[in-house]
């Protein structure tokens, strides 16, 4: 029998998403919660996974579709057997396949499953079952290439080369890297246990086939991404005077949200210059230290670590106008947004009870979210939520700027370049580290006089990051 899956509601309430690949093909065979599809909402590329065991009859949309929630995406052909059921395919299911699966599939009357929280199936298996490519059919690659992406005892001259799946998967940043660096996906193997692409792979992959690598990884305390930003940039096509790109995802959610911050919340901005001298020499020691050589602690963690300090004396900072109900909601913990620029626009990422971790706690916190960021995985639910932001616009090279403030809080503070200037030091003029501080807040919840507080203790930390021994 056939059944028919329908976009589901991804758990955001938004109505639409845009198809960004099929992991399957018509005519493939796919098991139960096997990964067939990657769809980009206006909050994060999120992958979905087969609600059916069974043979893909139809697709009902091609890559970069937009499909309104509710319509037909694909047709399976469930043999008649228990839809939901991978042995109905004559094949035992991996245990990682049926966690969590939805009973209400086998069901064809009732609504299709909520698929937030499926977990993808392992690589390998229950991946559709389709002809590999050969090596000639790769004509941007030269045979040594070929040879030298692959052990030796593995290929010879006169006999086709088992090359990965046709589509392999990777996310939208990782392909365009691949395509800048003229290096063909389907030569490269994931290293990951999840079996997707990572930039990672891709940069290894041309450094041992002889490709020239033009970006590097950015630094995880900058929190932005601008090398994939570019590499996602629309290409003008020569003569053409114009280029026109949809307004979709991610980019559209972003200027919706800043257009309503910007018109409701009453935004202030005020700005310090301050000597971060000791803090770069406190990032320093710490980068010497063989105990902390697995952690990158930088000046985005300091300054997140003096954020969470001064909002525990400073609630106001860490508040909402709740205009509905009427109230001010004060809270009392702090889940701390870092502003990260990716291939897909801005997005703000938060990092839970920012206020209970560690220096150390917080850098790795932050270099696995813009780690997750880069790769375009920011899950919906990690961008909610939120009580406060840090966006480090130093990491471009800018001194200093007006931060929107994210919807929903009561201030964002800007970070900028660290430089070295002369500065009155001890009645002296010295060579010292200077930053200078942007802090834009909510009018209605702050006052100039508790925002000014608030910034010069968080200077006051940076200025001599040993005062953080004194607060709590």
């Amino acid at each position: 029998m056939t059944q028919d899956f329908r976009l589901p509601d991804l758990g955001e309430g938004l109505p639409e998403a845009e198809l960004v690949q099929w992991l399957v093909a018509e005519g493939d065979t796919v098991a139960l919660n096997q990964t067939i599809a990657e769809v980009e909402t206006a909050k994060a590329v999120v992958e979905l996974p087969s609600p059916y065991a069974g043979t893909i009859t139809a697709l009902h949309a091609a890559a970069g579709d937009v499909i309104e929630v509710g319509s037909v995406l694909i047709t399976f052909d469930t043999g008649g057997a228990d839809a939901s059921s991978p042995s109905s395919l004559g094949a035992p299911a991996a245990p990682q396949q049926v966690v969590e699966a939805a009973a209400p599939a086998a069901e064809p009357e009732k609504a299709e499953p909520n698929l937030v929280g499926y977990g993808a199936a392992p690589r390998g298996a229950g991946r559709p079952q389709r002809r590999a490519r050969v090596a000639g059919a790769h004509s941007t690659h030269s045979d040594t290439a070929v040879l030298e992406a692959a052990p030796h005892d593995a290929i010879t001259l006169d006999a086709p080369v088992e090359a990965p799946l046709e589509r392999p998967r990777s996310t939208p940043p990782v392909r365009a890297l691949a395509k800048q660096l003229g290096v063909d996906l389907a030569l490269v193997e994931a290293t990951g246990a999840t079996g997707v692409i990572t930039r990672a792979d891709v940069e290894a992959y041309a450094e041992r086939v002889g490709v020239a690598a033009t970006t590097t990884a950015t630094e995880p305390e900058a929190a932005g991404i601008p090398d994939t930003a570019e590499a996602l940039a629309p290409v003008p096509t020569p003569g053409e005077r114009t280029t026109r790109t949809p307004i979709r995802g991610v980019r559209r959610m972003t200027a919706e949200a800043m257009v309503r911050s910007a018109f409701t919340a009453p935004h202030v901005t005020t700005f310090l210059t301050v000597d971060v001298t000791a803090t770069s020499e406190l990032i320093a020691s710490l980068k010497a230290d063989r105990a902390l050589q697995d952690h990158r602690i930088g000046v985005m963690a300091v300054a997140a670590k003096a954020v969470c300090l001064a909002l525990a004396r400073h609630p106001g900072l860490n508040s909402k106008w709740d205009d509905e109900a009427g109230e001010i909601v004060e809270h009392h913990y702090v889940n701390l947004g870092i502003a990260a620029a990716t291939g897909r626009g801005l997005v703000v990422p938060n990092i839970r009870d920012a206020q209970e971790l560690t220096l150390v706690e917080l850098a790795d916190a932050i270099g696995a979210l813009a780690e997750t960021a880069r790769a375009g995985k920011t899950a919906p639910a990690d961008m909610m939520g939120g009580t406060f932001s840090i966006t480090n616009v130093g990491v471009f090279g800018v001194d200093a700027g007006t931060p929107i403030i994210n919807p929903g809080e009561a201030g964002i503070l800007a970070l900028g370049a660290v430089r070295r200037r002369p500065w009155e030091y001890r009645g002296e003029i010295a060579l010292r580290d200077v930053m200078t501080l942007a802090l834009s807040f909510d009018h209605r919840l702050v006052d100039g006089e508790q925002g000014s507080r608030f910034m010069v203790e968080v200077a006051d930390v940076l200025r001599e990051p040993g005062r953080a021994m004194l607060l709590r």
